[in-house]
């Protein structure tokens, strides 16, 4: 199992996904849900960044490494990145990948899959293999309880 670390601790990679109303956006949900139970990084909470609440910004800025997934070419998470200032991250968009964007929230395991691929190899390089399956992210998340902090920032 993963230890969690506070995100201004260093030695940790936030992920922040737009998340949005749409395949692509629900897509990035997914995977960055999926990279945080595997150990990736921390799901962070982009609305939080663009809010500008001190601690979140402070939080991603503290990290080694931030990961930003936009579904699509609107890119309001690399908007929302921009506007706090925040410059330094890895970047990947969904429908650069050749995902379709639709107003459908079904999500394709083998889109879910490829643009999890991508994110590994963005993030860290981690192989693919190492990340949860669908099945497997309902099972963690359900036996693993509250994983709630406390300390110097908002990461709880």
């Amino acid at each position: 199992m993963k230890e969690d670390k506070c995100c201004c601790s260093g030695g940790t990679t936030t992920i922040l996904a737009c998340s949005g109303g749409s395949n692509v956006g629900q897509i990035t949900n997914e995977v960055a849900k999926r990279l945080d139970v595997a150990g990736v990084g921390k799901f962070f909470c982009l609305a939080g960044v663009g809010g500008h609440v001190s601690g979140m910004v402070a939080s991603v800025e503290g990290s080694d490494t931030a990961l930003v997934i936009d579904g699509c070419p609107v890119a309001c998470a690399k908007k929302t990145m921009e506007a706090a200032n925040l410059d330094s991250y890895r970047y990947v968009v969904v429908t650069d990948l050749g995902i379709e964007k639709a107003h459908s929230f079904r999500l394709s395991e083998e889109d879910v899959e490829q643009v999890m691929s991508v994110c590994l190899a963005s993030a860290n390089g981690s192989p693919a293999a190492e990340v949860p399956s669908e099945a497997e992210l309902v099972e963690t998340d359900s036996s693993s309880g509250s994983r709630g902090r406390s300390g110097c920032c908002t990461c709880g």
